[in-house]
């Protein structure tokens, strides 16, 4: 929390293109392209998960992430064997466990007072929480029992609905500017539901911004275009014009 509070000069580049994003509705609709080189392969027989490797480069640095749909009862083990195999430390979930009545995601992760929860392979332990106003942050011990064990940081934004948009486009930036800080190593694991609508959104106006603390230039379009498949009338990342509209 108070790396938040720290108003340094990233986050005030970034708040500033507020009314930039908001504006930049160049793409309707656009669907998530998955195919064998992207996607993430699980465990030494390459199993299946649904998620998909995305990489962008912006200048000289690549910005590294894992795109997947949330957790089932049924995938809960094998999203944290993809989470450490990956090597991440990071984990951005975009959605509520419920929302309008609908379940959108398998709780995966240990709450109070129930602060573990033990797989097949791991044991998670809730080492620390703290609700804000706008997003959660949990910090997870994942120990491997043949292995060792690692912390990793779960942030949960919890006020951009289903299909529409954040209330304030300032909450967005300022979770991904903690979302920045607290990752060091592997890839940003992110989703939302279905792992297409909100994600793609985080990722994609993420790498946006750094083209702008970077002033570089920098087409919207070309970003989706170099990474989504466009699609039209049919299931979508950016998933409603609303979206796009948006950032």
């Amino acid at each position: 929390l108070s790396k938040l509070q720290q108003q340094d000069n990233t986050c005030k580049i970034l708040l500033q293109t507020v009314d930039t994003l908001r504006s930049a509705a160049e793409i309707a609709t656009f669907c998530f392209c998955t195919d064998d080189k992207t996607r993430v392969p699980l465990g030494e027989k390459n199993g299946y998960i649904n998620a998909s490797y995305i990489r962008m480069k912006v200048g000289e640095e690549e910005h590294f992430y894992i795109i997947t749909q949330s957790p089932l009862p049924s995938t809960m083990a094998d999203f944290w064997q993809m989470v450490w195999e990956s090597e991440s430390d990071m984990i951005a979930m975009m959605t509520k466990e419920v929302e309008l009545g609908q379940v959108k995601c398998h709780r995966y992760w240990p709450e109070p007072s129930h602060d573990s929860i033990d797989l097949a392979n791991f044991h998670l332990r809730l080492d620390n929480y703290q609700i804000l106003e706008y997003f959660i942050i949990r910090t997870i011990e994942v120990i491997n029992k043949q292995v060792s064990s690692r912390i990793i940081s779960h942030l949960q934004f919890i006020t951009w609905p289903d299909h529409d948009t954040p209330k304030l486009a300032e909450q967005l930036i300022k979770f991904i500017c903690y979302m920045r800080k607290s990752h060091s190593t592997g890839p940003i694991v992110a989703h939302c539901s279905t792992g297409i609508g909100r994600s793609g959104v985080l990722l994609c106006v993420e790498v946006l911004l750094s083209y702008i603390e970077k002033d570089l230039n920098v087409s919207i379009k070309q970003i989706m275009v170099k990474y989504y498949k466009p699609v039209w009338m049919s299931t979508t990342c950016v998933g409603i014009l609303d979206q796009s509209n948006f950032w």
